[in-house]
């Protein structure tokens, strides 16, 4: 019997953590060309600025759209052509749009290739929590995250690795309400890209920081 090892974690320590739109291009480079894919509100939404434009890969909005392009700016903003989170985008060629209910449908149905979501925490196991802190004084907003952690086929995280206050974000156990249990596939930082599981987190690649370092930030045993 052949046994097969994961590849080594590649470490790029001689340079500092990946800027959002350095993330957002990291991301968009593992989009496979073909996809059908749901940038969540926030910064997932900047990943559209760097998909290749022949790699006919065709972004879904939960508020009823298909075919979104970029960013709209200056005379391309129409008011009326949003994407969920009410910000202004353009369209491409062949774009469709369609009944609120059609969406989430899509969603929902396992029509989607990809989705990628911020998070407030993302657990060991892959658990996603991203629509409420449990502070009393704070707005749910689970909007279509749960349909998305769901109904997607993977479900990919673009977020911070720390908190303001230095906290991880990547966690033994979710302490936040969850989205979804076990359905993050690959979860995309500025420190580094981890990969969750069964036995654990994987590290995928580092920025701005070592595997070691991050053994001693993290919690104890979170890395396999």
């Amino acid at each position: 019997m052949t046994t097969t090892h994961a590849a080594a974690p590649v470490e790029h320590a001689d340079r500092g953590p990946l800027t959002t739109d350095e993330l957002a291009a990291r991301i968009a480079r593992d989009i496979p060309p073909g996809s059908y894919v749901n940038l969540g509100i926030g910064q997932p939404t900047r990943i559209a600025e760097h998909l290749p434009a022949d790699a006919g890969i065709v972004l879904h909005t939960e508020n009823g759209m298909l075919g979104m392009g970029p960013a709209a700016v200056g005379d391309e903003v129409d008011t009326d052509l949003t994407n969920a989170g009410k910000v202004p985008v353009t369209e491409l060629p062949g774009a469709a749009y369609f009944h609120h209910a059609d969406s989430f449908a899509m969603m929902r149905g396992g029509h989607l290739d990809v989705c990628v979501l911020g998070a407030f925490q993302v657990s060991r196991h892959g658990d996603l929590a991203n629509w409420h802190t449990g502070d009393p004084d704070a707005i749910p907003a689970v909007g279509g995250a749960m349909d998305l952690a769901v109904g997607a086929r993977r479900v990919l995280v673009m977020m911070r690795l720390f908190t303001r206050d230095g906290a991880p974000k990547l966690v033994p156990a979710c302490t936040y309400p969850l989205t979804g249990a076990a359905c993050v596939s690959l979860v995309y930082t500025d420190h580094g890209v981890f990969e969750p599981g069964p036995d654990g987190v994987r590290v995928r690649e580092t920025y701005g920081i070592t595997v070691a370092e991050l053994r001693e930030r993290l919690s104890v045993g979170l890395l396999d």
